[in-house]
């Protein structure tokens, strides 16, 4: 199209000033034809691959044991980035990708699960900041998202928005599939379309796995978006829940690497030292840091508990590898379309360190860990069911350990933005028809800041000053397109802060000074005037091994002061070190979708997420059905919530009503009538009666039939603070993961008429209790 002023969008359409005739067919009629948006001619596809939770030192392409050949695949075509950074979380790396700004300036300085009101801190990207997808889609782009997405306010994450804050429509993105919050199962996961809840086209059994889904929707997309619009370029964004906890994959894929671990954590570690050095990733003069404080040494595991520990370690060696393959196979879809060379690519290998959630032994469910129920799953527990990693029947996370080995060569890992364990991420960058050198390596310093800048210099089009009305706040990235062609250029992102959970840091210049203020499985325990500060000069110390906060206390000085300038700057302040609070709305100031002391749920809701629905734990409550029971018997799920792995459901079955409460899966309660429920219309109940005395205590059920008491029991123990992160709430079924086997046996739907179900909360509500103990269990919640 002609030249158009693209730094107002939307562009504003043009008004004809020619002459205007009384009838079409006069000659001096005379229009110009419409023309389509397309950005400037030569504007590349983009694919941004940005894959979960894996650390500098997992991927074969940066000297990792896990064999990641289409990564390599791109890297052969373009550039390693062996300085490239992100924020030490997931949201906030996101945030930050997409928006071209720190993940402060955009309200992401955490999970959107511990949002409060500061506006670094409470999940709402400002609309001075349009993100990168609406400004290419402004400017004639196709955008589509797929995978994991965790940028949605929570109390706005349900069926009834607002969208604002949704990849669809208010990111920008023209498609959207994947899952909304922080991690899904991948073999029951909760998707969304657009705005809309979707089911898996099929079962575990059956095949399915989201992985490969999502890919298959990536390609179906991107053949439609070619065969109608060869024209347009497109911006897709590729982000797999690979490999983010739960670590579900086909166990051929985990059986890949059988044997491969067996020498343990520390043995990996250097391992993959030599090889990166043999790859130029790292510097001949790099130095292996040291094992970071607390995370044990592999000949400290007991000999009883290393064969699982081994298991896990191949069944996240075999998820990362099947990630890679799915990559592939998009990549093949787009050079069987021959846009390959015409577009640039991303593969962002971790949106953070390797994640060092999982506990010391790791766990075949992460509700033990979120609960702070490790007690219960112990070393035997772990080592028992060593087959069900990976599999339906888990939900696991590794030890670590492991995790630290996958940041190799540097210290610390997740949740620790202050050294480079937490924050340096391999990352390949290809454009064959944009100039990109093919198989060089690149060192100058980079963030996920500077994604967008580069998009947008290479499509030619230029950052916009007005965006729907609104005057919007410059990128705080730096283009890396001139490192596209030149080694040697000199570094033009010289500063950068860091800040996560307390812990922080700021560059400059190639020194870092560096405060961790707490361990990933830990809460805090100290005033952030306590911290310790460490200080790296990073040109002759890549890995941060040396602290020469003594011999240069000048230069630590000036750079502390650096970090406080850059912190008030970018909305860091006040720094925010709350655990346990941070997870209570009514605390920090953050709004919830549901209030008050009760909530009504009609027949069709379904996929509500946890936050979506009234918070029944540590307390007393009743759910109240009205339904009309058929004649044959009642048989079928009334509500559930959660899933195989924590939840509870209220349903029928061989016609009686039933009560099941499951434990982390390691156990399930269930309630039953005493005989089966009459036919007709009648309202079914049951009463949880909570012993009280502290948190996640159990409680007495009793069921029944309108006024008659037909049933009744004991739930021994109860989960004090989550279910899961992606199973939800249905009416009328048990969606995903069922909570009971009791009913599979008879289909899990109702087979009677439901006009409403209510949920009452009792006056005992204990959820104010925060302890030491809580807030333990809290700051272990998933990131």
């Amino acid at each position: 199209m002609a030249d158009v002023q693209r730094s107002i969008l939307p562009i504003p359409d043009q008004e004809y000033t020619g002459t205007v005739t009384y009838d079409a067919t006069d000659p001096d009629t005379h229009y110009p034809p419409i023309e389509r948006l397309l950005p400037p001619a030569g504007a590349p596809n983009v694919l941004v691959v940005l894959i979960d939770d894996t650390g500098f030192g997992a991927s074969s392409a940066f000297g990792g044991p896990v064999q990641t050949p289409n990564f390599e695949r791109v890297a052969a075509r373009g550039l390693k980035y062996t300085r490239f950074h992100t924020t030490a979380l997931c949201s906030p790396t996101r945030a930050a990708l997409l928006a071209g700004r720190n993940h402060h300036t955009v309200g992401m300085g955490g999970i959107t699960e511990i949002a409060t009101s500061a506006p670094g801190y409470n999940s709402l990207r400002p609309n001075n900041c349009a993100p990168l997808p609406e400004t290419l889609k402004l400017n004639g782009y196709s955008t589509a998202q797929f995978g994991k997405c965790h940028e949605v306010p929570v109390w706005e994450a349900s069926a009834v928005g607002p969208f604002d804050h949704w990849p669809h429509p208010g990111g920008g993105f023209e498609y959207f599939y994947g899952f909304i919050g922080g991690e899904t199962n991948q073999w029951y996961p909760a998707i969304y379309e657009n705005t809309s809840p979707v089911e898996p086209w099929g079962t575990p059994e059956q095949g399915y796995h989201f992985m490969a889904d999502m890919t298959d929707k990536a390609i179906d997309w991107t053949r439609q978006q070619k065969s109608l619009a060869p024209d347009k370029p497109f911006f897709t964004y590729f982000a797999p829940g690979a490999t983010h906890a739960p670590h579900h994959v086909p166990t051929e894929w985990a059986d890949k690497y059988k044997g491969k671990f067996d020498q343990g954590w520390d043995a990996v570690r250097e391992e993959t030292f030599a090889r990166q050095k043999e790859l130029g990733v790292i510097p001949e003069n790099a130095v292996l840091t040291e094992r970071s404080a607390g995370i044990p040494a592999w000949n400290e595991m007991s000999d009883a508990i290393k064969p699982a520990l081994a298991r896990q370690m191949e069944v996240y060696a075999g998820f990362l590898a099947y990630a890679d393959h799915h990559v592939g196979r998009l990549l093949d879809a787009l050079e069987e379309l021959e846009v390959l060379d015409d577009t640039l690519v991303y593969v962002i290998i971790g949106d953070n360190g390797a994640s060092a959630e999982g506990s010391m032994h790791g766990t075949t469910n992460e509700g033990f860990t979120i609960n702070h129920m490790n007690e219960i799953e112990d070393e035997a527990y772990v080592a028992a069911h060593i087959d069900d990693l990976g599999t339906p029947s888990s939900y696991n996370h590794y030890a670590i350990g492991w995790a630290h080995a996958m940041d190799t060569p540097y210290q610390w890992t997740k949740q620790v933005a202050s050294h480079w364990g937490g924050t340096r991420n391999g990352t390949i960058v290809s454009w064959p028809n944009g100039g990109v050198e093919q198989g060089g390596i690149r060192n100058q310093f980079s963030h996920v800041i500077d994604v967008a800048p580069t998009v947008l210099e290479a499509a030619g089009i230029p950052e916009p000053s007005t965006v729907h009305g609104v005057t919007q706040r410059p990128y705080e990235g730096t283009p890396m397109n001139y490192t596209f062609g030149d080694a040697d250029a000199p570094e033009q992102h010289e500063t950068q802060y860091f800040e996560m959970l307390g812990n922080r840091a700021i560059f400059h210049k190639g020194w870092t000074a560096v405060a961790k203020h707490k361990d990933p499985w830990l809460a805090s325990s100290h005033g952030l005037d306590e911290d310790v500060w460490e200080l790296y000069n990073v040109e002759e110390d890549w890995t941060q091994s040396r602290d020469l906060a003594a011999e240069e206390p000048e230069r630590l000085a000036h750079l502390q002061r650096l970090f406080l300038i850059q912190a008030a700057r970018f909305n860091v302040l006040p720094m925010d070190i709350r655990s346990a609070e941070r997870f209570n709305a009514d605390l920090v100031g953050r709004p919830q979708l549901v209030l008050g002391t009760s909530q009504k749920f009609y027949p069709g809701m379904r996929r509500l997420s946890e936050n979506s629905a009234i918070n029944i734990k540590n307390k007393s409550w009743t759910v109240t059905a009205s339904a009309d029971v058929p004649e044959d018997g009642a048989n079928g799920v009334v509500i559930a919530q959660g899933g195989a792995y924590g939840g509870w459901s209220f349903y029928t079955v061989d016609g009686k009503l039933a009560f099941a409460y499951n434990l982390l899966g390691i156990r399930t309660d269930i309630v039953r009538s005493d005989a089966a429920v009459l036919a007709g219309a009648q309202e079914l109940r049951a009463h949880f009666a909570y012993d009280g005395g502290g948190l996640g205590k159990g409680g007495t059920v009793t069921l029944y039939a309108g006024e008659e008491k037909i049933g009744e029991g004991r739930v021994e123990r109860t989960l004090p603070y989550q279910f899961t992160f992606d199973e939800t709430v249905d009416v009328g079924r048990d969606l995903a993961s069922p909570v009971s086997g009791d009913y599979a046996a008879t289909g899990n739907e109702f087979n009677g008429a439901l006009s409403w179900v209510r949920i009452d909360l009792g006056d005992d509500d204990h959820s104010h209790l925060i302890d030491d103990e809580h807030k333990l269990a809290v700051a272990m919640l998933k990131q």
